[in-house]
């Protein structure tokens, strides 16, 4: 019984458990595979790094005040970030990264950094 290349199909010389025919077919096949399984995860991360440029850039000094107008037209987007931190007094920060924010009336936000 003769075994085929996993990548290039061709017939495979040598010994019986190899998968594939020389070094480049085995890594052509594992970078398509490596690709497949993480192009989700690199999507989410584009728009983590994204937000958090955005957040960057509109607050040089470490804390500020911002709208939400503005932040939308940067192209912020809300859905997606890294983790979330409670106050004692129960308000809520919302993280991408080290830059967050904190939602306040009539579409404000303050904007922060977190410093560690």
């Amino acid at each position: 019984m003769s075994k085929n290349c996993l990548d290039c199909g061709k017939p495979i010389m040598g010994r019986i458990d190899k998968k594939f025919c020389d070094d480049q077919c085995r890594s052509n096949h594992n970078n398509k595979n490596k690709n497949k399984n993480n192009s989700f995860i690199k999507t989410v991360n584009a728009i983590l790094l994204r937000n958090k440029k955005i957040l960057e850039k509109l607050n040089p000094e470490g804390k500020t005040k911002t709208t939400l107008e503005k932040l939308q037209k940067a192209g912020f987007n809300f859905s997606y970030h890294t983790h979330q931190f409670t106050t004692q007094k129960g308000s809520v920060y919302t993280f991408c990264y080290d830059y967050g924010y904190l939602p306040l009336e009539n579409h404000w936000f303050l904007l922060v950094r977190k410093v560690e």
